[in-house]
């Protein structure tokens, strides 16, 4: 398939920029996203604190952007000499090649926690609705282990919450994490006298610096005040399944980490511009203020992955990466690439600066509105008035409202609906002659034999038979992480597969050696 253009990513900026190309109908449009849906994210802390239900704060792409072909996959490489992407559909699609003719950047970034030792492993990122529906039940099932055992130390380990990072995902994820402990305690039996522990690790002086010192130190006072601790100037420096390290030496007993640090330059976004021999600024690609990719009349980029020069009054600054600014900078980017079309000059991005707010829950906020500063109700009642102004589609403004309606009257909802996680080790059983993997296909998981056997293929090569105790995987994947083989079942065939993070942990270095003599592939008769 090819594209006359195509725009990378589902965010603000890339489903904005889609919705503007839609204005010429003659174009061929296609939208990469990894989900399906345009998430809002200044509501994700309000799902996450079971004031609102997770579909409240999504939007499917289809019904936003009618006019563009909306194509579900992860963008693995982008290829810019052939001008193709290579797309990962999923566990049952292989890659995708999708050609263009002009290509749009709005990947944003990723979340990367390595660089805090075990915050991978226990720590729960804040990026979208599936993050913030995994903090609720986590939250809620710490409740419900709490309640069930008698240790006193262990029972305030279990009612320990620890939010690390006071920028503005921080900040309203712990006042709603704070309230709904708060408010589920008196529906637990052996709760109802104890006192949460909710703590706010910053690294900076200030919570909120975004906002301004001032606000962000009236936003502290305002969670002090509600029982919340919070530490600044520190740094967490490790985390386990029942600790949290920060600053020298010290430790909060806990068994809930929540990071809303982390962000890290988009992988696909920084090989291309190797490929390109482009400048990254803080791993965001440098545009002209049209937004067209600096050198290049084919390439474009908005939102958070962008670098983009912004006139604020007369006042040249690099736009911050903000959902505000994503917003505007993908209508923006839509119309001067129609403008480019018509060989008709680009329209600079500009933007008159208008405020920001921030909740910190209990019915309070604080809010900088043309450089008024306001807290208390009046900033919460400006905060909800002018996001659900923001929210697209009527239908979830109409539920937004009677959620937030049912909520003054109405205790939180403790459900835990999340299924148990998937198994990274299960088993998996494969007929005569059915295909379990094709060359070049990207490589999901480790294989173990246990009966039957698999036949690996590939060309020029002659074939190898993986028996009983065989294991597959390891050693016939490339460079870039792909099948080097076809497999094949030679019989009927039961297997176990390694995946997810015991696919991880094999990729680190850590081998799985062959349980039977027949593991070693020998040429197929």
């Amino acid at each position: 398939m090819k594209y006359d253009i195509l725009v990378l990513g589902g965010g603000f900026a890339g489903a904005y920029c889609a919705k503007a190309l839609g204005a010429n109908r003659s174009l061929k449009v296609g939208l990469v996203a990894e989900r399906n849906v345009l998430v809002f994210q200044p509501m994700l802390a309000e799902v996450a604190g079971a004031t609102l239900s997770p579909l409240d704060v999504v939007h499917p792409l289809r019904h936003f952007c009618k006019t563009a072909d909306i194509l579900q996959g992860k963008v693995k490489r982008i290829d810019w000499a052939a001008k193709k992407v290579i797309v990962d559909g999923g566990r049952f699609t292989r890659n995708h090649e999708i050609e263009f003719d002009q290509l749009v950047l709005t990947l944003g970034s990723v979340t990367d926690l390595s660089k805090v030792p075990g915050m991978t492993e226990y720590g729960l990122p804040m990026k979208n609705a599936a993050d913030a529906m995994r903090i609720r039940s986590s939250i809620i099932n710490r409740l419900e282990e709490a309640n069930l055992v008698e240790d006193e130390a262990v029972r305030q380990r279990l009612i320990t919450f620890v939010i690390v990072g006071g920028g503005y995902t921080g900040v309203e994820t712990a006042g709603q994490v704070l309230d709904l402990v708060n408010s589920a305690k008196q529906f637990y039996a052996n709760l109802r006298d104890k006192k949460p522990r909710v703590v706010l690790i910053h690294s900076r002086p200030h919570l909120l610096e975004e906002i301004g010192p001032d606000l962000g130190d009236h936003a502290q006072r305002v969670l002090e005040k509600r029982g919340m601790e919070i530490i600044l100037n520190s740094r967490v420096s490790e985390a386990t399944s029942n600790r949290i390290h920060y600053a020298e030496g010290q430790f909060i007993e806990t068994n809930t980490i929540i990071s809303s640090i982390g962000n890290a330059p988009n992988p696909a976004v920084m090989d291309l511009c190797k490929q390109l021999g482009i400048e990254a600024e803080k791993g965001r690609v440098a545009t002209e203020p049209g937004m067209r990719v600096k050198g290049q009349d084919k390439l474009w980029a908005a939102g958070d992955c962008a670098a983009v020069p912004w006139n604020d009054d007369g006042e040249l600054k690099t736009s911050p990466p903000t959902a505000q600014l994503a917003l505007r900078q993908g209508r923006q980017l839509g119309l001067n690439i129609l403008r480019a079309l018509r060989g008709e000059p680009l329209q600079p991005f500009t933007h008159r600066y208008l405020g920001q707010l921030a909740t910190v829950g209990a019915h309070e906020a604080v809010a900088e509105i043309l450089g008024f500063r306001f807290s208390g109700f009046v900033a919460w009642w400006m905060w909800r008035s002018i996001y659900l102004s923001k929210l697209p589609g009527f239908g979830r403004k109409l539920r937004v409202m009677i959620d937030w309606t049912f909520e003054l009257f109405f205790p939180r909802d403790l459900s835990a609906p999340l299924p148990v996680p998937e198994d990274p080790m299960p088993s998996v059983h494969f007929e005569v002659g059915e295909n379990f993997a094709e060359r070049g296909d990207p490589c999901r998981a480790v294989l173990l034999v246990r009966t039957g056997k698999i036949i690996a293929s590939a060309p020029g090569e002659p074939d190898r038979e993986y028996g009983p105790g065989s294991v597959i995987g390891q050693d016939e994947r490339d460079a870039a992480g792909c099948w080097t083989h076809t497999l094949v079942a030679g019989d009927r065939t039961d297997a176990v597969l390694f995946r997810g993070r015991a696919l991880d942990l094999l990729r680190s270095g850590v081998r799985i050696e062959a349980l039977a003599p027949a593991a070693t592939p020998s040429s197929a008769s």
